[in-house]
């Protein structure tokens, strides 16, 4: 009897090399799909393999451009559930749109909410996401969401430092952030501050207090979701270097880096600035001291769970 059940990496064109190492880690290669564009932008897709049955992957951040990322994403779901899938999961190492996850004023739209609707209707069957912007957008989906955390990666650099646990302070870059930086304090060690910034105007914010463990002659390790214009990591590594840090790095899990991000970490006094590779960096980005690491290893573990049906949450605990 032909059996057609095994599980299959498929990857968009956002992030080929992460697809790529997670398959390799999977001990297989990336499946075969055409993806191209019509001459009027729009988007070509065709699977170039038999999938009737199969438990399909789809690797595709919806990073910049996110637009282009999406649509192409919901295209090939649809090509997935048309070819007869048995079960698609869409694997989202970024998820755009997170920022709008409530209407904190009149007449905006909840654009997370949107995208969860729009990738249940191309055919997802459930997804795989990486440090969602805000852990709520999970119940934004009426399908099953594993919700994966870089911590494990990020924390196991911060270890590799060596840092005396009296010399070293977790530092949260807002009070938005305080439990993601409760969390690596726990696992790491270590004092904990936060910087409380203040809003001054619907644009500009200013970094303006320290509140927590002192920080004069003590390693400031900041831990951040995403790098987006730099704005909050660049204006707490200030306030920690005022406050009598002697070294600051800065840990996040996306590497987002608009805007004037580049700019602003090249004049800060940061002496490392870590991301992963959920999303792209590219070379005109990748400044002296970036350093990106891999959550290929992360997401291969979790997809060979899922497919086996075995606990997700267990490579956290």
């Amino acid at each position: 009897m032909y059996e057609n059940n095994r599980l299959k990496v498929f990857s968009g064109r956002a992030n080929i090399a992460l697809a790529e190492k997670i398959a390799h880690h999977l001990g297989d290669s990336l499946g075969r799909a055409t993806l191209s564009n019509f001459p009027d932008g729009e988007i070509s897709v065709r699977i170039d393999e038999d999938v009737r049955g199969r438990d399909i992957f789809l690797v595709q951040p919806t990073c910049p451009p996110v637009n282009e990322n999406l649509m192409e994403l919901l295209i090939m779901l649809d090509s997935f559930k048309r070819a007869s899938a048995a079960r698609i999961t869409a694997v989202l190492p970024y998820y755009g749109y997170a920022r709008q996850d409530r209407k904190d004023v009149g007449r905006v739209p909840i654009s997370a909410k949107l995208v969860a609707d729009l990738l249940t209707t191309a055919g997802a069957n459930r997804v795989l996401a990486l440090d969602l912007h805000a852990a709520q957008i999970q119940g934004f989906f009426n399908i099953p969401v594993d919700h994966l955390y870089a911590s494990p990666v990020l924390n196991e650099f911060v270890r590799s430092l060596n840092i005396p646990q009296s010399d070293l302070v977790v530092l949260s870059p807002d009070e938005g952030s305080i439990k993601k930086a409760l969390m690596h304090q726990k696992k790491l060690g270590g004092a904990i501050a936060i910087v409380d910034k203040r809003r001054s105007s619907a644009t500009e914010t200013k970094q303006a207090n320290l509140i927590g463990s002192s920080l004069e002659g003590k390693v400031a390790v900041i831990f951040d979701d995403m790098i987006s214009t730099a704005g909050s990591v660049v204006g707490a590594a200030h306030v920690a270097k005022r406050n009598g840090a002697r070294e600051i790095y800065v840990c996040a899990t996306h590497g987002v880096l608009c805007g004037q991000a580049i700019e602003r970490l090249r004049d800060a006094p940061i002496r490392q600035i870590v991301v992963t590779d959920s999303i792209p960096v590219p070379p005109n980005k990748q400044l002296a001291n970036l350093m990106v690491l891999s959550v290929s290893r992360l997401l291969a573990d979790a997809i060979e769970r899922i497919h086996y049906d075995r606990s997700v949450s267990e490579l956290f605990e």
